[in-house]
């Protein structure tokens, strides 16, 4: 906006103008300045029009942060709070576990891409018999297939969706054989303020998609159950103001798909159907029982998000709390309850998070496998009981560090992640696994290196004393998330490399 300076009205004063001359001149600069007041609003209102459209552009592709050379006032990360809809409390984790800025093959509104990813693996394991306990990924220092991934987008409008399908290599098999099931598939509606997801989609459950875990191997809270579940039911998410909302009701876990398993080839940990028994000295027989245990049905779940500050320094703090009936097969049914308060703080490229979680199931004491306080829980491709009630602390800190001078690579994030798993049953052993490790990002390539620690977790080791092995014939032989009752602890070194496409 321009107004007459103060040097062009001086000569007319001096020369004696009339007054109706000013009045007219003050008028005319007047209805400029009301002009230019209705250009400007106009031009701030198609500025917040177009952010809109951009946040919606983003959310749609998954991203979770603004590119680094968008203008402050077009953020759109979650740090930035304020009126810009709903940003699902998910995204506020820093973790870029898949990548969404990969050019993506697209027809129409279609995009189709996926991921192959091999692992390198070594650590405290003894592979005299390969076939007890899960697959651990190579556990003899060979680099061997992991995962092979297939994935497909919408996006048209407001309708958008995720289909996605895996494949995995056994490696406690003779090579080739493998396991597989259906990820995710889902259809999603945008409205003004909030959204809709239908079908196999992530429970709104804790800090982020994966707890407040960056590492390769998640934290304890995803073998419970309560990071990174997939389900089948209905999502709604929407906004106001600093707070953001989520609502689920899920009618049954994601499903079994093609694998040895009874009930477990499946990407998410939920509790499942086994072919297993076990006696009153906690002796296992495997496959000698009809198909007992429990499926999830009718699910609720709550989440809230408040988000404190903007653009770099930010805090995220919430409470989710979650209800699951249980179907039993081969016992009474029962239910399962958990909560979790969990805080998010960014501080420039820094990211520390922390999650208190809560669970405990109501299963009946006269189950196949002789252990009130034990229920079988399972995914890929392997179930094994998991203690029915505990305290799950959780903690992580992680920075992003931009290799501007490094032309192969994009950027670098070490973390650092502690987890446990404190049981009610005061017979049980704790779980405990703390990890360090990095992402590195270049272009379509995504790798993961990271070392854990544990004395209670299934993948990490199976070493049990000496030079034996974790011993599955019974249910205290084993370093796990149940009675844990070697009580061992091992490491796990993992190298995953991922090529997304």
């Amino acid at each position: 906006m321009r107004t007459a300076p103060v040097a062009v009205l001086l000569p007319s004063l001096c020369l004696g103008s009339p007054v109706p001359d000013l009045e007219r001149r003050v008028s005319d600069l007047a209805d400029q300045v009301e002009q230019s007041r209705r250009e400007l609003q106009d031009l701030e209102a198609r500025l917040r029009s177009a952010r809109e459209d951009l946040i919606r552009a983003l959310q749609a592709d998954g991203a979770s942060e603004a590119p680094a050379d968008w203008p402050a006032e077009l953020e759109t990360s979650p740090e930035g709070g304020g009126d810009a809809g709903p940003v699902p409390p998910d995204e506020v984790i820093a973790g870029d576990r898949e990548l969404d800025d990969v050019e993506p093959f697209r027809i129409g509104p279609l995009d189709f891409g996926g991921a192959l990813r091999v692992n390198f693996v070594n650590g405290s394991y003894r592979n005299d018999d390969p076939g007890q306990g899960p697959s651990r990924g190579s556990t003899e220092r060979n680099v061997e297939l992991d995962t092979f991934v297939v994935e497909l987008a919408l996006d048209y409008g407001p309708w958008f969706g995720e289909f996605q399908y895996r494949w995995y290599a056994d490696s406690s098999q003779d090579f080739p054989a493998s396991y597989n099931f259906l990820h995710s598939l889902w259809l999603g509606y945008r409205f003004d303020a909030s959204e809709l997801q239908a079908g196999i989609n992530r429970v709104p459950f804790g800090a982020g998609p994966f707890g407040v875990s960056q590492s390769y191997l998640y934290d304890l809270t995803y073998y419970v159950g309560l990071a990174d579940d997939m389900d089948l039911g209905l999502r709604y998410a929407w906004g106001s103001g600093d707070w953001r909302f989520d609502a689920g009701y899920y009618l049954s876990s994601e499903g079994h798909y093609n694998g040895r398993s009874a009930d477990s080839a499946r990407y998410s940990y939920d509790a499942v159907l086994w072919k297993d028994q076990a006696d009153e000295d906690g002796n296992v027989s495997f496959g000698t029982a009809p198909r007992n245990g429990y499926r999830e049905r009718n699910q609720l779940v709550l989440r809230a998000v408040r988000t404190f500050g903007r653009d770099r320094i930010s805090a995220h703090l919430g409470a989710s709390l979650l209800y699951t009936e249980l179907d039993g097969t081969g016992v009474n049914d029962g239910s399962r309850w958990a909560m979790a308060v969990h805080a998010v703080g960014n501080l420039s490229d820094w990211q520390l998070a922390a999650q208190l979680s809560r669970y405990e199931y109501d299963i009946d004491p006269d189950n196949p496998w002789n252990e009130p306080d034990l229920i079988p829980m399972g995914a890929f491709d392997f179930a094994w009981p998991v203690a029915t009630a505990a305290w799950l602390p959780a903690i992580s800190l992680s920075h992003r560090y931009e290799t501007t001078a490094i032309p192969w690579l994009d950027y670098v994030r070490p973390y650092l992640e502690y987890s446990a798993l404190l049981k009610d049953a005061a017979r049980f052993t704790d779980s405990q696994m703390a990890t360090a490790g990095a992402q590195w990002s270049h272009g379509g390539w995504f790798i993961v290196t990271d070392l854990a620690y544990s004395n209670g977790n299934i993948f990490v080791g199976n070493s049990a004393s000496g030079d034996g092995t974790d011993d599955y014939s019974r249910l205290d032989g084993v370093g796990d998330f149940g009675i844990n009752g070697n009580d061992r602890w091992n490491y796990r070194f993992t190298l995953n490399l991922g090529y997304y496409f």
